[in-house]
């Protein structure tokens, strides 16, 4: 009987918490809507991979990536933010399990005879100053019926999954922004050799035009502007070590590499390599590859599991606790048998009133699901338009160089026949002075596209977030997982 009304009052408490909300709201995560292909993708597949996107000929790139993988120290905070998240999980894994303590204590007590009120018994005596000795082992152990620990550590999982995440999108950017300073800082370099070759020309010109004027064949104008030529050529040479020297403090700033170290690697020689094609890729491949979006699924799983979590605050909570130990009035009776005491309970507790405390706790943990879908969402149309941008831009680019290199080979055979039929009399300095000037613009314009072809290139290997890595788990492909609730 005593067993049945216990029973009886444990449900009807289960029944007053659950009163106390309601459950928590269903809200659809489902995946978005992926178009079947790119719009600017290649019409034809390649064999072009993802990792070939990146200048992996170039030696300098070969040597600063391995020195940004080993030591940048964004790379080394992102770590140390998954290790944060690794702890944490353990800890909400720990909560699961029982906590066993120990504690131990000397208690001196004093009692005043009068608080009893009158004169005691002649034959009732009793000391007034006593001393206990105790030593106790306790545990403590939450069941967790209605699971609100294990969706804690559900929650505590997912993040950590986030913080991968989070350093895979670092470990990308940063192979990023010192691919694309190393080839800007190979642009920097072709640009230089076709103003050096400017320059020379145009001291040549000068040279010949000294001549002539001194054979008295030209006016000494004709010198001037192509002194005048030549020194805004040197003008131009000196201001790209501006661009250097920003871009060697862009390396410094990644590689954590002295900048005179830098420096030297930079200036080893590239291998020249070819514009690759790019390669087509599906945007199905952005679900299970770009780590913000990887990111966005994980954090949407651990609101959804921290949803659950704070639904089930609505429920009882059980506790079951002992307590084993030792107590005596003297130190040789501690461990005497009569000093062996013990206690054993089981409580609940449950809200019966809250006036609406945990329903806007639930409401609040919905609106974060919510806006966690919501950046979920955006992290995929976000790698939609940033694939798109770049396989835009890779053609442009592709474009724009092909065009250039059909001007700058056309400009340079125009300067050797202007060069030929001045030195012959049949052309003026003027037109000379022009079809040269023509012919170098042209050739950095070429060395400058080259240079943002590559970039664009980069930008998708970016995009698409890297070299595609296996999937591990549903996070992983970018997909939360389902519902707890």
């Amino acid at each position: 009987m005593k067993l049945a009304r216990s029973i009886h009052t444990a449900a009807l408490t289960a029944c007053l918490g659950a009163c106390v909300a309601g459950p928590a709201p269903e809200i659809a995560t489902p995946v978005p809507d992926l178009p079947p292909s790119f719009f600017y993708a290649p019409d034809v597949a390649t064999d072009t991979s993802v990792a070939a996107l990146l200048p992996q000929g170039d030696p300098a790139f070969r040597e600063l990536s391995e020195r940004v993988i080993a030591d940048a120290p964004r790379l080394a905070e992102a770590a140390a933010r998954i290790e944060e998240a690794r702890a944490t999980a353990r800890r909400a894994g720990a909560e699961r399990l029982p906590l066993i303590g120990a504690d131990a204590s000397v208690t001196g007590t004093r009692t005043n005879p009068s608080q009893f009120g009158g004169t005691l018994p002649p034959n009732v005596v009793f000391d007034t100053e006593r001393v206990a000795y105790g030593a106790n082992l306790t545990a403590s152990w939450d069941p967790d019926l209605f699971g609100q620990l294990r969706a804690r550590e559900r929650t505590a999982v997912a993040r950590i999954d986030a913080a991968d995440a989070a350093a895979s999108a670092v470990r990308i950017a940063l192979l990023s922004e010192l691919a694309a300073a190393i080839v800007d800082w190979r642009s920097l370099t072709a640009r230089e050799g076709a103003l050096q070759e400017d320059l020379d020309a145009a001291l040549e010109l000068a040279r010949l035009a000294g001549v002539r004027e001194r054979s008295g064949l030209a006016p000494g104008f004709d010198r001037v502007r192509a002194e005048a030529t030549a020194n805004a050529s040197r003008s131009r040479l000196a201001a790209l070590a501006n661009e250097r020297a920003r871009l060697v403090g862009r390396v410094v700033t990644l590689t954590a590499l002295p900048a005179g170290e830098v420096h030297a690697v930079l200036a080893l020689s590239q291998v020249q390599t070819d514009l690759v094609p790019a390669p087509r890729l599906l945007p199905s491949l952005l679900l299970a590859n770009r780590p913000d979006i990887l990111r966005a699924a994980a954090l949407l799983t651990a609101e959804d599991a921290e949803l659950a979590a704070t639904a089930r605050s609505r429920f009882p909570q059980f506790d079951l606790g002992a307590i084993v130990g030792l107590l005596a009035f003297s130190p040789g009776d501690l461990f005497d048998e009569d000093s062996i005491v013990g206690t054993l309970a089981a409580s609940v507790a449950a809200p019966l009133v809250d006036f609406g405390r945990t329903e806007a706790e639930i409401d609040r943990a919905a609106a974060r699901k919510r806006a966690a879908f919501a950046s979920y969402r955006n992290a995929v149309y976000q790698g939609l338009g940033d694939v798109e941008t770049a396989y835009g831009l890779i053609d442009a680019a592709d474009a724009e160089y092909a065009t250039l290199i059909a001007e700058r080979d056309s400009a340079q055979r125009a300067a050797r026949l202007a060069d030929t039929r001045y030195r012959a009399g049949l052309a003026d300095f003027l037109t000379v002075l022009e079809a040269r000037r023509a012919a170098d613009d042209s050739a950095a314009r070429a060395a400058t596209a080259f240079g943002a072809a590559r970039r664009a290139r980069i930008l998708l290997w970016q995009a698409i977030g890297g070299e595609p890595q296996p999937p591990r788990s549903d996070v992983q492909n970018g997909s939360p997982l389902p519902s707890e609730l």
